[in-house]
């Protein structure tokens, strides 16, 4: 069910490429050179929708760079909280080892004992 429903989303998404690819297919200049427009220094002529998945996969790596960067705060804080589970789970355990020894009370009470309300 979820492949179904991840190829009705994407099989849309890869025909608009594959038609945004085909219709830019006429070369553009891609200039480097802020300084002259005339005789550009760093020029190369490339498809238009070249230049626009670059741009597009420029922005996916600079968007996920940023948000790792901004959520480095909740994966510190992440790690702390799971060692800090595990020292106590540690913890846990040796204290009850420790006790179950010590502890050892009979599992039923005798008929004697028992009292009627």
């Amino acid at each position: 069910m979820i492949r179904f429903l991840k190829a009705l989303i994407l099989l849309p998404i890869a025909i608009l490429i594959v038609l945004l690819a085909v219709a830019n297919r006429a070369p553009v200049t891609l200039s480097l050179d802020p300084f002259s427009q005339d005789a550009p220094e760093f020029a190369t002529q490339l498809p238009l929708f070249a230049v626009i998945f670059a741009a597009v996969m420029l922005g996916v790596v600079i968007g996920g760079t940023a948000s790792w960067l901004a959520q480095g705060k909740n994966r510190k804080s992440r790690r702390e909280l799971r060692r800090e589970t595990r020292q106590l789970r540690y913890e846990t355990e040796r204290l009850k080892a420790q006790s179950a020894p010590a502890t050892t009370l009979p599992a039923t009470v005798p008929s004697s004992q028992a009292r009627s309300f």
